[in-house]
């Protein structure tokens, strides 16, 4: 339910542009002022992370808005989540999507044809993100990025109040889907804590109301309220969804709000640890999945990362795994090279090519053959697909690529009727 006009640029560009200078870099988990955006800029830029944050001064939001959406190197494209998860699923012909999420001018001149928004969606004015990237070894000032990513910022109240979610719930009976994508959930860091938990609250119920028979997929970005995320997995949302996609800023994150494996770890160094990352997914479907003892509907996580992805399943849910993070990650090399097909001049391997399946108990040991790409392995009744991806040497637009490698995994994957 979070749907916006991406503002893409330079982000050394447009601080430029507004008379910023480079410093230090500083974490900031809510932006006030353009010093703000600078030192989190800078603090990001420098470890090559992506991140989101809420911008709490309207005004200030719209000057540099407007100075961004104006710039002569910027680009405007459909942005957030559940947007771009639509637009990508509607380059398939036979898809028709329906979209709620807050739908200005520019954003609907933006949508595919196969993308329906209701009437009770549109809204008069845009909400706009500030996409600000940067390429690997480009510098600013002192800081130096060691790989290629982007920094978002916004100052975006209804998507951040989840304002569509009952207008999205109460259409699905007319609409009658095969399938729902949420996501949005990340939006509500930006209010008070007793208005996100009453909301959170509220989203649950209308959750509830989707039919059971609607495999439902939970698509995750960028938080950094540890207590907020807890309630999500804990709680809320987890045992509600059949389905969650997320990157490794926040796996670990999640491992770390709810007291999971590896939570110690301050942060990745480098290609995240095959091992690390399947111990922590194998928790989620071991302590939040469908169990026999537990009523969970969550079954499936598709996690990915630069260099990899791993799909991983509760057995005798899902069908075609290797097909879907094969598709996933095809996605990935395609879209951030902006080709229709993998070129392989333009693409590169990242992986490890041996890595051990976890740190918590007796591992196993994987050699990757190129011959056959996706590799599987099994753990109580949990199915890993892990397969690298090729890696794009100079992505054209790195802006929604989570969002298009989760949209083909889910194209392919096959729900199981229970």
């Amino acid at each position: 339910v979070n749907a916006c006009v991406d503002v893409v640029l330079s982000g050394v560009k447009l601080l430029e542009a507004l008379g910023l200078e480079p410093g230090e870099g500083r974490n900031h988990a809510v932006l006030n002022s353009g010093q703000d955006l600078r030192e989190a800029f800078a603090h990001f830029m420098e470890r090559g992370a992506a991140a989101e944050r809420f911008f709490s001064d309207a005004e200030a939001f719209e000057a540099i808005a407007r100075t961004a959406s104006e710039h002569p190197a910027a680009q405007l494209y459909v942005g957030g989540n559940a947007a771009l998860i639509g637009q990508k699923l509607a380059t398939n012909p036979d898809l028709k999507i329906l979209l709620c999420g807050p739908v200005g001018p520019k954003l609907h001149e933006l949508l595919d044809d196969n993308v329906v928004v209701p009437p009770e969606s549109m809204q008069e004015r845009d909400e706009f993100h500030l996409i600000l990237e940067y390429q690997a070894g480009e510098q600013w000032g002192r800081v130096r990025a060691p790989a290629a990513n982007r920094f978002i910022f916004s100052h975006d109240l209804s998507n951040g109040a989840l304002n569509m979610l009952e207008v999205f719930v109460s259409s699905l009976d007319e609409f009658q889907p095969d399938l729902v994508v949420l996501s949005g959930l990340h939006m509500m860091e930006g209010q008070s804590k007793e208005m996100r938990q009453r909301r959170l609250m509220e989203a649950v119920a209308s959750i509830s109301d989707i039919p059971t028979d609607i495999p439902i997929h939970l698509e995750l970005a960028s938080m950094t309220d540890q207590d907020f995320m807890s309630n999500i997995v804990h709680q809320q949302v987890f045992p509600l969804v059949n389905s969650i996609g997320l990157n490794e800023q926040e796996l670990l994150f999640l491992t770390q709000s709810a007291s999971g494996p590896h939570a110690s770890l301050a942060s990745w160094s480098g290609i995240p640890d095959v091992g690390v990352v399947s111990d922590i997914l194998f928790w989620i479907l071991k302590e939040h999945g469908k169990t026999a003892e537990r009523a969970s509907d969550l079954t499936r996580i598709h996690f990915h990362t630069l260099a990899y992805h791993i799909l991983v399943t509760v057995d005798g849910h899902w069908g075609n795994q290797a097909a879907a993070v094969a598709a996933g990650a095809r996605a990935a090399g395609t879209q951030a090279c902006a080709t229709d097909t993998i070129d392989t001049s333009k693409v590169f391997l990242k992986a490890p090519l041996e890595f051990v399946t976890s740190h918590t108990e007796a591992p196993s040991k994987i050699s990757l053959n190129p011959d056959e790409p996706v590799v599987r392995w099994h753990r109580e009744g949990i199915s890993f697909h892990f397969t690298p991806v090729l890696v794009c040497k100079d992505p054209v637009r790195t802006v929604g690529l989570g969002d298009a490698i989760s949209a083909e995994g889910l194209l392919y994957s096959e729900v199981y009727p229970q």
